[in-house]
């Protein structure tokens, strides 16, 4: 048995967005650019893993507004077009770059990327790529778990608890809908946990969650294993499991993690910035704005402007080392612990964004291949573990209280709670209960008072994103997330009015449907 275990855990999530009122639309871009940059590669590594026969294991959260836009006929149509712009851009560069051999490479790479991308997402996945992700998760390798309904903060909806239990819920329900059986394992939105929230939980299923580091250490009593063992909630029998600091750290600081060495490519250098506007311009949105291709040329290079040409195969060798050096930090740790663990092995949480491997790290989805095999093949002291595993084989788990948390700035509600964006809470606190009022007080709706009821929920679930009140806070694309906000408190209290009145507007309602499809098979009786 190896001195520790490994739980990795990538959170994969993207706001809702989806909108057929518009040909072509600048914030869907967010789902195309982390399908080619993320998901794709991350599956292309699972293949590679397995075809090599390497002993992994990893954990996923596929939230429900993420599996509800890869599921979506339309933006899987648009991905493709997405898709087939950038070969059609590549092709251009292939032919610009002919004289500077430096960049023609990465031109060369980018196409193979692209056109690689594009056979997997139309041959193998046949353009639904949650049947890849599921295939691991049906082998056992891949441990898939759900998120709140619409990634909504629990801990500042706790003055309603029908709220935050159709955001579990309906989460739950999603994740069967989409892979076949219900989730063992929740990633609470943003890590926010509060009192109670295991309780309702366990009334959907669910075994465990993951908390911030303080979430789990300040438990009351405090763990004897700090965060390195789980800790199970008293009234509800739920597993709590805190992250680990020291391998997050080393991992997500762009400034003193792994993806901040000056061989990794560069982010922000994009061509769509760059290179002259008439050239690009056909590659580009309706409306004209410079914005990422996804074509980047250089390196981090240092503090300065003057940036070198990216080497692909210089920055490959850095991810190696850098797998490595984690590696055997993971192995000094597990070591050093033992000797606190009373025989049990310890188990390292190590969370992240799924969406830093390859999107924002371009080497990240190379530095966890190298990652994973190192720890299969060249050492015995630390393997990587699911959570129902590392349950099942060491099932003594010590009873604690965890303590509201989150893994925000400062570890609290700041994020999500502050000058920036406190306006939204009293529309999304009194809409909550408008919501529990019309479900009570309509027993036996008629159909169209159903579907009015039905879209008064997403329109709810949807305004209750934390994502919006993130990017208020980080002040970019700042105006979206406001008017996100506002349509959605907006079309809820037009839809209030006219259920209460009895006055339903059909053709409003059949557009707005046609809008925020999200949750097909929604249910508004989940308020009751």
């Amino acid at each position: 048995m190896p001195l520790g275990y490994l739980c990795l855990v990538l959170h994969a999530h993207l706001p809702y967005v989806r909108h057929p009122e518009y040909d072509d639309f600048l914030e869907e871009d967010w789902l195309y650019e982390a399908i080619t940059e993320t998901y794709i590669p991350l599956l292309e590594m699972f293949e590679g893993l397995d075809r090599d026969k390497v002993d992994w294991r990893l954990t996923m959260s596929i939230t429900p507004t993420l599996a509800g836009m890869l599921s979506d006929p339309l933006l899987q149509f648009r991905y493709l077009r997405h898709l087939d712009n950038l070969i059609a851009l590549t092709t251009k560069e292939l032919e610009r770059t002919r004289w500077t051999p430096e960049f023609q490479t990465l031109a060369e790479m980018y196409m193979n990327r692209f056109t690689r991308a594009r056979e997997m997402f139309v041959e193998k996945y046949d353009q639904n790529i949650l049947t890849g992700f599921k295939k691991y998760f049906d082998q056992g390798r891949l441990e898939l778990i759900t998120c709140g309904a619409t990634h909504g903060f629990l801990p500042l909806m706790d003055n309603n608890h029908k709220a935050m239990h159709a955001q579990i819920e309906i989460g739950c329900k999603e994740f069967e809908r989409h892979f076949g059986r219900r989730p063992q394992g929740i990633w609470l939105p943003e890590c926010g946990y509060v009192e109670g929230v295991d309780e309702m939980l366990a009334k959907s299923g669910v075994r465990y969650f993951f908390t911030d580091t303080h979430g789990v250490l300040f438990a009351h009593p405090r763990p004897k294993y700090g965060v390195y063992a789980p800790v199970v909630c008293p009234r509800s029998g739920v597993f709590a499991l805190g992250r680990d600091t020291e391998s997050s750290k080393q991992v997500w600081s762009a400034v003193e993690g792994y993806p901040g060495d000056y061989n990794y490519r560069d982010f922000y250098r994009d061509i769509g910035h760059e290179l002259d506007y008439e050239y690009l311009k056909p590659h580009l949105h309706d409306h004209g704005i410079r914005s990422n291709t996804g074509l980047k040329y250089y390196k981090i290079t240092g503090r300065t402007q003057e940036k070198v040409p990216y080497q692909p195969q210089v920055a490959n060798d850095r991810a190696k080392e850098h797998a490595g050096n984690f590696l055997f930090n993971r192995e000094k740790q597990v070591e050093w612990l033992s000797g606190a663990m009373d025989g049990r092995p310890a188990l390292i949480v190590a969370p992240y964004d799924a969406e830093l491997f390859g999107h924002w790290w371009f080497e990240g989805p190379d530095w966890l291949n190298f990652l994973l095999r190192k720890m299969s093949f060249d050492q015995p002291t630390i393997k990587t573990i699911t959570v129902p595993e590392y349950l099942e084989a060491h099932p003594r788990i010590q009873q604690c209280q965890p303590v509201m948390s989150s893994w925000g700035f400062k570890g609290y509600n700041e994020v999500w709670l502050e000058q920036s964006n406190e306006w939204i809470y009293p529309h999304l606190h009194i809409d909550a209960e408008r919501m529990v009022e019309m479900v009570g007080n309509i027993l036996e709706p008629t159909e169209l008072q159903e579907r009015a009821l039905n879209q008064a929920a997403r329109e709810l679930l949807l305004a209750q994103s934390s994502d919006w009140a993130f990017i208020m806070k980080t002040g970019t694309m700042m105006e979206y997330a406001i008017q996100r906000t506002q349509v959605h408190v907006l079309n809820f209290n037009h839809l209030y009015d006219q259920i209460t009145t009895d006055a339903i507007d059909e053709d409003w309602l059949a557009e707005i449907e046609r809008r925020h499809n999200i949750f097909p098979d929604i249910d508004h009786r989940i308020y009751r």
